[in-house]
């Protein structure tokens, strides 16, 4: 289990990362700082947590809340040394996606979960956290941009661990693989403009 506390830790830390970041964007105190750093950089694993029946992971452990407190300190006092921040959002916030994906549907996995299981676990790890920081920061949710690769990045990573899994890899083999497969495809989305086709309606016909 040890690999999994460790990459729930960093995906706690580098999502804490991003939602201290937005709150500087939106010129917030120290205080609003530690709030949206929380709930971005906890709120995934929580959610898993609770549909897993587990307790939460800084219930469990309050020194999740020491992570986030201390990664929003950090980032009160050295935002103004970041040129382009939100593009900071966007690359931390990968990194993050990826570590998360893996720490989800690792721990789903390990616990014996079914395959769908599996999948859903890592998508709500990797995605939950960065909506609800979205959300409250009245920002357009990166989940939602049109036509970006975001949760088909979580659920490709989150695929790997199952395909990994079956074909006998070890835990952090398994792990790995997980969080290159989301972090390489949401990297090419960033800087290669991947997409997915979107719904375009179609007009009436003319009769």
């Amino acid at each position: 289990m040890m690999p999994l506390v460790l990459l729930d830790y960093s995906s706690t830390l580098v999502f804490a990362l991003t939602g201290a970041l937005v709150a500087s964007r939106a010129q917030l105190d120290v205080v609003g700082f530690a709030f949206l750093a929380g709930l971005t950089g906890l709120g995934g694993g929580t959610l898993r947590d609770l549909l897993l029946d587990r307790t939460p992971i800084w219930i469990a452990d309050p020194t999740y809340l020491a992570v986030v407190t201390g990664a929003a300190v950090l980032v009160f006092f050295t935002a103004h040394l970041i040129e382009s921040r939100l593009k900071a959002i966007y690359w931390l916030d990968a990194l993050a996606l990826g570590i998360a994906v893996a720490a989800g549907s690792g721990v789903a996995q390990r616990m014996g979960m079914p395959a769908e299981v599996v999948l859903v676990m890592g998508i709500a790890t990797g995605c939950a956290g960065g909506l609800a920081r979205d959300v409250v920061a009245n920002e357009v949710p990166l989940v939602l941009k049109q036509g970006e690769l975001y949760v088909t990045c979580a659920l490709a990573g989150s695929l790997a661990t199952v395909v990994a899994d079956t074909l006998g890899a070890p835990p952090a083999l398994t792990a790995a693989l997980a969080a290159v497969v989301t972090i390489g495809l949401r990297a090419g989305s960033l800087a290669l403009g991947w997409k997915l086709p979107v719904y375009r309606p179609r007009p009436p016909r003319s009769r």
